[in-house]
């Protein structure tokens, strides 16, 4: 009580923080007569005078109030727009790294200009980060316009640039792309060989536009860089036509969780199956030879269970393509993982990909989270407040609209079923199609949206593709009595700018799937700009296009006030989603810059979100209360109850978050730790000192194991350290008769080994020059410590699934993560130095090298507008580090008739999947180049 009242008469916190800004935009509006008086050449100087100031030691935030002034006074005489006072507040957020909730058509490509402008000023380079490559390209050319006049460089980041084209890209002030595109280049830079060939140059401040679209709905979603491997698709496919004979008592299905679990009964089932198609030859389901059946029949269970067409994701040309749940957008090339993918590919019967293997990988979490300062902006924020600050420590700033909003939002009307609403559904439809009212039904799937399309269709309605102008015809006439209406989802995307452009158009009807991150304004009376630039695209300039726009622009004018005369646009929701944030991103919507409109949601107890929500009891209240059929039940209280089950929802996916990003944080400490050091090492001339502390390190090391301290001599296993000695060191030293020397210290042993082996090396540098051993040095470690971390990126995976068994031990599942993860990372660190070693002590190189490039098998092409891409031509083993080093460099390969068994100097470069030239019948990597 006493809360609410200090509210009313002091306001919320959110109310104080942005009358906080209100002196900073008096200055701002005080300095406009002054900036405006400006020619274009003195406002453009400003910018070299704003940065003289900084080099002089002012901050960025002294300068802010005469650089929002300079860019408001541009954007006015670049695109004749300019910032609201309330997108000046939004601009000021953005600057001081927080999150700018502004309300749909409030302008938030506009405002992100202030901040922008601002901190490019310092020369570190700013980033936007848009959700597709569309919006990318579009705001870099919109908003560039005012970056070039005021003498600023824009780049733009989308998938299908070269190296060259990325790294001038990143090189400008500003910088346009996709989170994607951001996270891939950044692993594809640590994996580069040259600091020369990295694109990217710093995080030093990013803003994020949709910002809780990438930032939560994104997150749990991995970037992974993978590379093939071996083809099981016979596996998939014996293992799936087992599963139309599992019955209902086969197995437990949790749709709140999203799990599915096979019973006692359905164990044994199974795997009376699986033997009958000789998948398990010996013994039960469980046993330890059978981990990876059991592994691929539970992803076979969950894609059939679990996974619906046309809802999770759509097969298209032959492939099974993701559909993003937030969004409805497709995600071609984003694969599950764990076989996932493919066990949905052998399910519906199209060709099935080989799996991948990790080789790098970051959240979008721990990614943006590298940036010095990070700043975003929505539509829809607030209700995520709290996951904002715990995750990223980002403030979320409501920032009042421009003009008070006019929308009215109806109570939602609960139907006992799905039918009963549907045609409650198409009678408002009827309704607003009458009155001329532009009508968007949201839907929260494709297989949704299409099934309302088709009652429409039944009721006389006709689908036109409204990618086609011609299409609109009849609704610019003002005819408003033809019965059409457009769909816009994952299976239309390549028109879906100039269909949501054009949804405002007195009549319109059209069906989307999630409406967040369009990135097109519904604008009432349709989009002049948009239809002139389709219409008169084939029109050349002069006086005859001049009057086409024109009539464009009269035509839009007189169909806007049709448009606010029947009320404006009307949102109707056929479901709830299980955030709130997807629901008001729809009624967002409508209302736009003071506009009229109206929004109301439709239920019933058949969907998902009340039917997993316990709607039983809720059905056998209302059948009590004697609901008619196609009667609703309308009151304040159901919005109220539907609202704290979405506050669950949402409390349990942020829990869900969390652990994961707990998790996931022990692998991105360790991944900063290798990221840094393939930095210094890529940055220093030479390895040299590295390497010889790697070969002394093992030496230690070598000889500690083999030879106790305080042990006496006869306790020592010298012919251990003597075979140890020459697979690793290859040399062929008489550690044995060393050993048998009287009163030989285990030091004076050490310093033998260590003297031959750092003779041994001086010897290749001699002969090959210290020129040519640099460049050797640097590959054999950078391929190695790529190979090793690429090996403990599995490993770690494999440990995340099965650590949470721990649990039953009351040992806290995390905190043996955290150690086991630790020592492995110890152990990693070991073998690498072993690997190094064992490699530069047998390397043989051509005398005459050629040209130093990056071994075609680290070649790759990244499809960066997916969450997983493909290594193109990566089908062989990273293991095989001597082999790419010998690519690269020239090292010799002796002919294998020149080898001589018993002397391994002879062998040359051997591949670790060739025979052991030693004639032990094992591979090389087996036997002599055993290096881990």
């Amino acid at each position: 009580m006493f809360g609410t009242l200090a509210k009313k008469l002091f306001g919320s916190s959110n109310d104080r923080r942005v009358k906080g800004y209100q002196p900073r935009v008096a200055a701002i509006n005080a300095l406009e007569p002054e900036v405006a008086a400006l020619t274009d050449e003195a406002l453009r100087a400003r910018t070299q005078a704003f940065r003289q100031e900084l080099a002089g030691g002012k901050t960025l935030d002294d300068i802010l109030v005469p650089a929002f002034a300079t860019v408001r006074e541009a954007a006015k005489r670049v695109l004749g727009q300019r910032h609201f006072d309330v997108q000046l507040i939004g601009g000021m957020v953005l600057h001081e790294g927080g999150i700018a909730e502004m309300k749909t058509g409030e302008g938030k490509t506009l405002v992100a200009t202030l901040a922008v402008y601002l901190n490019a000023l310092a020369g570190k380079g700013v980033h936007v980060v848009t959700v597709n490559d569309y919006l990318a390209s579009r705001d870099a050319e919109w908003m560039g316009r005012i970056y070039g006049f005021l003498g600023l460089t824009t780049g733009t980041i989308v998938h299908g640039l070269d190296d060259e084209q990325r790294h001038d890209a990143y090189a400008c002030d500003i910088t346009y792309g996709t989170n994607n595109e951001y996270g891939f280049d950044y692993l594809r830079d640590n994996m580069k060989y040259d600091m020369r060939a990295m694109v990217q140059r710093g995080h030093a401040f990013a803003i994020v536009d949709e910002v809780d679209s990438i930032l939560i709905d994104e997150a749990r979603t991995p970037l992974i860089i993978s590379g093939p491997l071996d083809d099981r698709s016979d596996l998939y496919v014996t293992i799936d036509a087992i599963m139309p004979q599992i019955e209902k008592d086969d197995f437990e299905l949790d749709e709140k969780q999203r799990t599915v679990n096979l019973t006692e009964k359905g164990n044994e089932r199974v795997e009376q199956m699986l033997a009958g198609s000789g998948l398990i030859k010996e013994g039960g389901l469980y046993d330890a030879g059978n981990v990876t059946v059991v592994h691929h029949v539970n992803q076979a269970l969950r894609a059939h269970k679990l996974f619906t067409r046309d809802k999770d994701y759509i097969v298209r040309n032959n492939e099974v393509v993701i559909i993003d749940e937030f969004t409805g957008r497709m995600m071609p090339g984003r694969r599950y993982s764990e076989g996932l993918h493919q066990a949905l590919e052998a399910k519906e019967r199209v060709q099935i990909q080989p799996e991948n293997q990790t080789l790098a990988s970051i959240t979008f979490q721990n990614y943006f989270r590298l940036y010095k300062k990070l700043a975003g902006m929505t539509g829809t924020a607030a209700t995520e407040a709290n996951e904002f600050m715990d995750i990223y420590n980002l403030d979320v700033v409501e920032i009042p609209t421009n003009r008070n909003i006019q929308r009215i939002d109806d109570d939602d009307e609960v139907y006992r079923t799905v039918a009963e609403k549907n045609t409650a559904i198409i009678t408002l439809i009827d309704e607003c199609r009458q009155r001329g009212q532009p009508l968007l039904v949201g839907t929260t799937s494709i297989e949704k949206s299409e099934h309302l399309a088709e009652l429409l269709k039944k009721h006389g309605y006709k689908q036109r593709d409204f990618s086609d102008p011609n299409a609109f015809a009849g609704l610019y006439d003002g005819n408003t009595t033809e019965k059409v209406f457009a769909v816009l989802n994952a299976r239309y995307h390549e028109q879906e700018a100039f269909i949501v452009s054009q949804a405002g158009v007195p009549g319109a009807i059209t069906i989307a799937t999630n409406m967040a991150g369009r990135g097109t304004d519904i604008q009432l009376g349709g989009n002049a700009d948009m239809r002139a630039k389709v219409e008169v695209a084939q029109t050349e300039e002069g006086p005859e296009r001049e009057a086409h726009e024109a009539r464009i622009r009269a035509q839009v004018a007189a169909l806007k006030e049709k448009a606010l005369a029947a009320g404006g646009l009307y949102i109707i929701g056929t479901e709830r989603h299980e955030s709130r944030r997807i629901d008001n991103q729809l009624r967002g919507r409508s209302g736009r810059q003071g506009d009229p409109g109206h929004s109301k949601f439709f239920l019933s107890l058949q969907d998902d979100l009340m039917r997993i929500f316990g709607s039983d009891r809720m059905d056998g209240m209302l059948q009590k209360l004697g609901l008619k059929e196609g009667e609703a039940i309308v009151h304040s209280w159901i919005n109220r109850a539907l609202e704290k089950a979405q506050q669950k929802v949402e409390a349990r996916n942020f829990d869900i978050r969390k652990n994961i990003l707990k998790y996931d944080n022990v692998l991105n400490d360790q991944r900063k730790v290798i990221f840094e050091q393939r930095r210094e090492f890529m940055a220093q001339d030479s390895v040299a000192d590295t390497i010889t502390d790697f070969r002394h390190q093992v030496i230690d090391d070598m000889v500690a194991a083999h030879v106790p301290e305080n042990a006496y001599p006869e306790q020592w296993d010298t012919p251990g350290l003597d075979k140890a000695v020459t697979s690793v060191l290859n040399l062929d030293l008489p550690v044995v008769d060393w050993a048998k020397e009287e009163g030989i210290a285990d030091e004076e042993l050490k310093a033998r080994i260590l003297k031959a082996a750092d003779e041994s090396a001086a010897v290749r540098v001699a002969r090959y020059t210290p020129e040519i051993m640099r460049q050797v040095e640097k590959a054999v470690l950078l391929q190695s410590l790529d190979h090793l971390w690429r090996e403990h990126i599995v490993t770690l995976e494999h440990l995340r699934q099965v650590i949470g068994l721990r649990g039953y031990g009351q040992r806290d599942p995390l905190v043996e993560y955290k150690a086991e993860g630790f020592n492995l990372f110890q152990e990693m660190t070991g073998r690498l130095r072993e690997a190094v070693t064992g490699q530069m002590m047998r390397v043989e190189i051509m005398q005459e090298p050629p040209e130093p490039t990056l071994p075609a098998m680290f070649a790759h092409h990244v499809d960066a507008s997916t969450g997983e891409d493909e290594l193109a031509g990566a089908s062989a083993s990273f293991a095989d580090s001597s082999v790419a080093v010998g690519q690269a460099y020239g090292v010799a390969a002796t002919p294998v008739a020149q080898r001589n068994p018993n002397d391994p100097s002879t062998w040359g470069r051997v591949g670790r999947n060739e025979a052991c030239p030693c004639g032990s019948g094992k591979k090389y990597k087996h036997c002599h180049g055993q290096i881990v």
